[in-house]
Parts: C-alpha cells; sequence; structure tokens
C-alpha cells in the first residue's frame, strides 16, 4: 500500500532513481535496491532514471560530490554541465511521464535531497539538494529519499492493517 492523497496518487507515475530499482548504474558501477522502490516496479509505475548517466557520463565513474554551486569530481575536474545535462533531460521525462513526485537515492549530488556529501570526498555531509532534486523541487513536485518514502509506506500499511476491514 503506498500513500494516496493528493501528492501522490494512487496509480500514478513515480520518478525514481535507477539505482533504486536494481540497475548497475552507481559511480562503482552497483545499484542501491530498494524494496519500497522495488514495489513500484512491479506495478508499473516507476518512471526510471539516472541523471548522471542522461548527462554523457559513464559508469564506473569518478566519484563526485557537490561544491557550492558547481559538481567536481575526486580528481578536481568540473563536471557540472553533465550534471545540469542529466538533471534537465530527467526533468523532461518526468514531466512527460507525468510523476506527480520523485523518490531519488539520499545523499547524491544529483539526488540527494535535504544533506548531501561536502565535496571533500572525505564522508563528510553538508545540508543541501543534488542538481535534479533542485530542478524538480523549483518545478513544485515533491521529492522523497529512499528512506523518507519506505517509511511513509510502512507508516500506511502500520495504519492499514490496524484498521476493521470496513473502514478500509
Amino acid at each position: 500500500m503506498y500513500p494516496e492523497n493528493d501528492k501522490m496518487p494512487g496509480g500514478a507515475p513515480v520518478l525514481v532513481s535507477r539505482c533504486l530499482t536494481g540497475a548497475p548504474c552507481r559511480m562503482d558501477g552497483q545499484s542501491k535496491p530498494d524494496p519500497a522502490v522495488l514495489r513500484l516496479v512491479e506495478e508499473g509505475r516507476a518512471v526510471a532514471v539516472c541523471p548522471e548517466v542522461m548527462g554523457g557520463l559513464p559508469t564506473p565513474r569518478i566519484p563526485s560530490e557537490r561544491l557550492g554551486d558547481r559538481v567536481v569530481n575526486r580528481v578536481g575536474e568540473d563536471v557540472t554541465d553533465a550534471f545540469v545535462r542529466g538533471a534537465e533531460a530527467a526533468l523532461r521525462v518526468c514531466l512527460e511521464q507525468g510523476c506527480t513526485c520523485a523518490v531519488l537515492k539520499s545523499k547524491s549530488p544529483s539526488c540527494g535531497k535535504g544533506i548531501i556529501h561536502n565535496g571533500r570526498f572525505d564522508g563528510g555531509l553538508v545540508p543541501g539538494n543534488g542538481i535534479l532534486t533542485e530542478l524538480l523541487l523549483a518545478q513544485g513536485i515533491p521529492v522523497f529519499t529512499e528512506q523518507e518514502y519506505a517509511a511513509a509506506c510502512r507508516a500506511v500499511d502500520d495504519e492499514m492493517s490496524a484498521s476493521p476491514p470496513d473502514a478500509r
């Protein structure tokens, strides 16, 4: 069961980070499959994107982090243009597919929401959003990290299982 309200209507398409679907597109060539996102895939509601790949970056790729308004990789190259290109392409897909919200990978320089890596490649975190997250929020599209979305799904599942059948 998924939250059903004006921000996440049942059956509506949801933009998701492709790595959360099990696709090996992360910078290290791995994936981070998430059970709640995999449910969206099974229901045919997931619209999976990897803005970094869409922006022309390879998999695997040199790790990148936001440093202010820029994105730099571990060897000091400015890769902001690729991140912006990919975020713009992902936003187009989101709008074309009618996605009502997004579930994106936390801490990512593209997809992170609220907290991202600090740009020093030391594992540190700072308040901030990824490039795609900023574009989506500017368009009024709600963004959830995979943890936020999973917690909301659990809460709804718990509420539904605690409700008498005739109250559903």
